[in-house]
This record gives structure tokens, C-alpha cells and sequence, in this order.
């Protein structure tokens, strides 16, 4: 009897970091490089972000936060209708103008 090998599709990827910060004396994590398909996006996307939020709050993280390009206006009311809050405004300057690939 043969046994089909299932093959894995890769739907998304992000970064989730925890850092101590000192403005609370707590934990932040940072959710950055996040990428979904487009076609999992809502499935796969609310799944994903239940996740970290377990992760986070079994390290006491105080609070999660990320970084969206503004012009995404789907995703910024993806990320509000889990309770995220666009609380500050990035200020950025680009130093490295060659990407480096290893």
C-alpha cells in the first residue's frame, strides 16, 4: 500500500521578538516582516495573530505592537478590528541603500 506524502504550503511568515523595555519596566513584542497570502489572509491572518497574543502573554509581555505601511488601508482595519490602536506616528531615515543578500 503507498502512502501519499502531503505536501506543505507556506501561507505566512513574521518575526516576534520580546524586549525589555524601560519607559514600563515590561515587555514588548514587536511583530515585524509580516507576510501573508493573500488568499489566507483573513483564515490564516486572525490565526496567526491568536498565536503571539498566547505567546505574549505566557512571557507578561505588557503589550504587542507592529509597524504597517499606511497606505494598506485593508490591513490597518484588519489589525483595528483585533484592537490594535495606531497610537504614534513613525519617523524613519534610510541608511543602507544596497540590500544585502547572504
Amino acid at each position: 500500500m503507498h502512502t501519499p506524502i502531503k505536501t506543505l504550503e507556506i501561507v505566512g511568515t513574521f518575526q516576534l521578538s520580546f524586549v525589555q523595555v524601560t519607559h514600563q519596566g515590561g515587555i514588548s513584542a514587536p511583530i515585524e516582516a509580516l507576510r501573508i497570502t493573500k488568499e489566507q489572509r483573513l483564515t490564516t491572518g486572525e490565526d496567526l495573530f491568536e498565536w503571539r497574543l498566547h505567546r505574549a502573554k505566557e512571557r507578561n509581555t505588557h503589550f504587542l505592537q507592529l509597524t504597517t505601511d499606511k497606505k494598506k488601508t485593508q490591513a490597518m482595519i484588519f489589525y483595528e478590528d483585533l484592537g490594535f490602536k495606531a497610537t504614534h506616528k513613525v519617523i524613519k531615515k534610510t541608511l543602507l541603500i544596497k540590500t544585502c543578500f547572504y
